[in-house]
């Protein structure tokens, strides 16, 4: 289960994120899962500008010319412990052994996206709510939409999927003018309805830190 954060915690996680503290570093220092770190912001900073801060990050962290930039990188790398191999007292090898290859062939296909919880399987809440336009037309976005899931292949950012939620509060804060949050008494509609949103090209649902394969 992922780490539960304090409010402490939280209110520190923000404050080094809008300064420009990767994801990653934030995932060392508070031991938790990177997922952890983007809900808890998505969920204090909104999507927007979430979103607007990432962006803003990496463009800092690929413009080696950022005075600034580099100033923050090296405070960060001041603060991480110089293993170096001194530490250590390496002995020469008295006796050499040769190990004979083992005897079969390592697979080279390519990466399979095993990231996904196949639908029959997933063990959805009584109740979520989902963001659609005014007309009540689900509201799609590709995986690459999503920082969380940027680890994926190229081929499965591609595919197209609908957000649930289950937090009334959360779907609000994330929905615009143009749009409005609805409520999905029967959560068993979404295996009814799986073959028609396949048909549109929706292949996955986004549900807080799961992805859900239709």
């Amino acid at each position: 289960m992922a780490k539960r954060l304090t409010e402490i915690q939280k209110k520190e996680i923000i404050k080094s994120f809008t300064e420009g503290k990767s994801i990653d570093l934030l995932s060392q220092e508070f031991e938790c899962t990177k997922l952890t770190i983007i809900r808890n912001l998505k969920r204090n900073l909104g999507e927007k500008s979430y979103k607007e801060l990432t962006e803003q990050n990496k463009s800092t962290t690929q413009t080696p010319s950022n005075k600034t930039n580099n100033h923050k990188r090296k405070s960060i790398e001041k603060n991480i412990p110089n293993k170096t191999s001194t530490e250590f007292d390496f002995q020469p090898i008295a006796n050499f052994v040769e190990i004979t290859p083992l005897n079969f062939e390592i697979e080279n296909a390519p990466r399979k996206e095993l990231s996904s919880v196949p639908l029959k399987e997933f063990d959805f809440p009584s109740i979520v709510y989902m963001i659609v336009d005014k007309k009540i037309e689900l509201e799609t976005k590709y995986l690459r939409d999503f920082p969380e899931w940027e680890f994926l292949p190229n081929e499965d950012l591609d595919r197209e999927c609908i957000e649930i939620y289950n937090d009334l509060k959360t779907a609000k804060r994330l929905c615009n003018k143009e749009q409005k949050v609805i409520k999905v008494p029967n959560t068993n509609v979404f295996g009814l309805v799986s073959h028609f949103l396949v048909s549109r090209g929706i292949s996955r649902i986004v549900y807080s830190e799961q992805l859900i394969a239709l």
